[in-house]
C-alpha cells in the first residue's frame, strides 16, 4: 500500500467520524462558506490553523506562506485578503507567526539560500529597521524570538495598508487585524496586543483616501 493509499484511508475514516458526530455537517459546509476569520500564517507543518484554534473546517479562511509575510507585490496574498474581506466579509484577520520559525532563522544567517533570498530579504529589512532594539545582552534565541514578534507586528501593519482593508473600513465594515505568536513547544498562542480596526490606527502616509 502506498503512502497516498494510507492518506485516502485516513480521509475516509475522518469523514465517517465527522458524520457520526454531526450528520448534517458536510451538507451545511457544501451550501456556504462563511468564516469570520482570515488566518495569515506560516507554511510550517506544525502550525495548523483550524486545529490549534479548536475550530472546524469552514470556520477559518487560510493563507499561508514562509514566515507569514504580507507583501504587496504578492498577488496570491493580496487576492486572499481581497476575497476574504470583500466576498466572505470576515470580521477578523489574524496574522500569526510562530517561534522556532525556519524562515526567521534563515533570514538571520549571512548566506544565500538561492531563489528564496528575495523573500527572506523582507525579514532582514525588519531586523535592520529595529536594529537598535537588539542589544548585546540578548542571546541568539532571544534575538530570534524578538524578530519573530516584530515580523508579525509589521505584517499586521502591511495588512492594514492594503486597499482592500482600507476600503472596508471606509464603508463601515467591521474588521479588525490582530497579531499572534504560536509556540510549537506548548501549543499555546500569545496575543501581541496589537489590534487595528480603523484608518486612524495606521500612519496617515499609508492612507489611500
Amino acid at each position: 500500500m502506498s503512502l497516498l493509499d494510507d492518506l485516502l484511508k485516513n480521509n475516509v475514516q475522518w469523514a465517517i467520524q465527522i458524520n457520526k458526530e454531526d450528520p448534517g455537517f458536510f451538507t451545511r459546509l457544501a451550501n456556504q462558506q462563511s468564516p469570520e476569520y482570515l488566518w495569515i500564517g506560516c507554511s510550517d507543518s506544525r502550525v495548523p490553523a483550524n486545529q490549534l484554534l479548536g475550530l472546524l473546517p469552514g470556520d477559518v479562511f487560510v493563507h499561508r506562506n514562509i514566515a507569514n509575510l504580507v507583501i504587496h507585490t504578492d498577488l496570491n496574498c493580496m487576492s486572499a485578503i481581497k476575497y476574504a474581506v470583500d466576498v466572505l466579509k470576515v470580521k477578523h484577520i489574524i496574522v500569526t507567526g510562530h517561534y522556532d520559525c525556519g524562515g526567521i532563522k534563515a533570514a538571520m544567517l549571512k548566506q544565500s539560500f538561492g531563489q528564496i533570498d528575495g523573500w527572506l530579504r523582507n525579514i532582514k529589512d525588519i531586523y535592520v529597521q529595529y536594529s537598535a532594539h537588539f542589544t548585546k545582552q540578548m542571546s541568539e534565541q532571544q534575538r530570534l524570538n524578538y524578530l519573530t514578534e516584530l515580523n508579525v507586528i509589521e505584517q499586521a501593519k502591511n495588512v492594514c495598508h492594503t486597499t482592500s482593508v482600507q476600503e472596508a473600513w471606509a464603508r463601515g465594515q467591521a474588521l479588525t487585524v490582530h497579531g499572534l505568536i504560536y509556540s510549537v513547544k506548548d501549543g499555546l498562542l500569545k496575543d501581541l496586543k496589537i489590534s487595528f480596526d480603523n484608518l486612524d490606527s495606521i500612519n496617515e502616509v499609508y492612507h489611500i483616501r
